[in-house]
C-alpha cells in the first residue's frame, strides 16, 4: 500500500500538461491563379506539431475568418471570385490543440482569369479574327473599339500591335511558361505600339482602361499565332501572379469561424 501511494505521488509530481503553443508560422507568400490562391509558408520545427490553420479576410486589418487546415506548408483556396483581393494569415497547432497567434506576416493575392490556345490570324487576310479583347475573353475584329491587341504578318515577320494612342505593349523575352512573369512593369513600353511576335516569349499589355494582361506565344505560323493569357480584373493592379507580403499585429478578435 505504501508503495502504491509513492508511485501515484511520483506520477503527480512529474506530470505537467503541455500548454506551450507552437511558434508563429513565418515566410508566408501567395500566388494568384484563375479563381484560386495558393498560400505557402516555412515549416515549423516543433516535434509535437500537428498542423496549420488558414484564415482569410477581404481587408488587410481583418476580420480574419477560418477557411481550413492542413499538415502541409501549402494551402489552396479555390473556387473564389476573380477580381477580389484576399488577405491570408496562418496559425500552427500541436497535438494538445495549443495554437499559436496569427502569423504577423499577411499576404494578399488577387485571382484573375486566364485562357489557353487562343488563335489570332493575320489582320490583313482575316481582319475579323485578328484581334483580342481581354475584358470579353474573345477574339474580335482587329479594328474593333475594344480590341486590345492584334496580330500581323508583315512580309514574313510577325508582330503584335496595339493602338498606341491609349494602349501599351512590351516584350519580356523568353519564359518557360505563362506563370514566370509575376508582375506587370509600369515602364519600358514599345514607343511604336508594336513588338515582334516570337514563340516562347511573354508580353505585357496595358489596356486602354488601365488593366494589365500577359500573353505567351506557344505557336507561330504565316497565318496565325496561338497564345495563352492572363488578365487582371482590377484596374491599376499590376499583380499577375504573386503577392507582396505585409505585416500586421494580430488580435484574438480577428479569428472567426465562417467563410466569407
Amino acid at each position: 500500500m505504501l508503495v502504491f501511494i509513492t508511485l501515484v505521488g511520483c506520477d503527480e509530481r512529474f506530470y505537467q500538461p503541455d500548454l506551450t503553443p507552437p511558434s508563429v508560422p513565418r515566410g508566408l507568400y501567395a500566388e494568384a491563379g484563375d479563381k484560386l490562391v495558393e498560400i505557402f509558408w516555412n515549416q515549423n520545427l516543433e516535434h509535437d506539431l500537428s498542423g496549420y490553420r488558414i484564415f482569410v479576410s477581404t481587408s488587410a486589418v481583418g476580420k480574419y475568418q477560418y477557411i481550413g487546415s492542413t499538415k502541409q506548408t501549402y494551402f489552396l483556396d479555390k473556387g473564389i471570385p476573380n477580381g477580389q483581393t484576399y488577405y491570408y494569415t496562418v496559425t500552427a497547432y500541436d497535438f494538445e490543440e495549443n495554437e499559436s497567434p496569427l502569423s504577423r506576416e499577411v499576404v494578399s493575392a488577387t485571382p484573375r482569369p486566364e485562357g489557353y490556345d487562343i488563335i489570332l490570324k493575320d489582320y490583313r487576310t482575316y481582319p475579323d479574327e485578328a484581334g483580342y479583347d481581354f475584358s470579353a475573353y474573345s477574339v474580335e475584329p482587329f479594328d474593333d473599339n475594344y480590341t486590345d491587341v492584334y496580330f500581323e504578318n508583315y512580309n514574313g515577320t510577325y508582330y503584335f500591335n496595339v493602338w498606341k494612342e491609349d494602349t501599351e505593349i512590351q516584350d519580356l523575352g523568353y519564359t518557360k511558361s505563362l506563370y514566370d512573369i509575376i508582375q506587370a512593369p509600369t515602364s519600358g513600353w514599345s514607343p511604336t505600339g508594336d513588338v515582334r511576335s516570337i514563340a516562347g516569349h511573354t508580353y505585357i499589355i496595358r489596356t486602354w482602361d488601365y488593366h494589365y494582361a500577359k500573353i505567351r506565344v506557344t505557336l507561330l505560323s504565316p497565318t496565325r499565332v496561338i497564345f495563352d493569357w492572363a488578365y487582371q480584373l482590377q484596374p491599376y493592379n499590376t499583380q499577375l501572379k504573386v503577392s507582396v507580403p505585409g505585416v500586421r499585429k494580430p488580435h484574438a478578435s480577428d479569428v472567426g469561424a465562417n467563410r466569407r
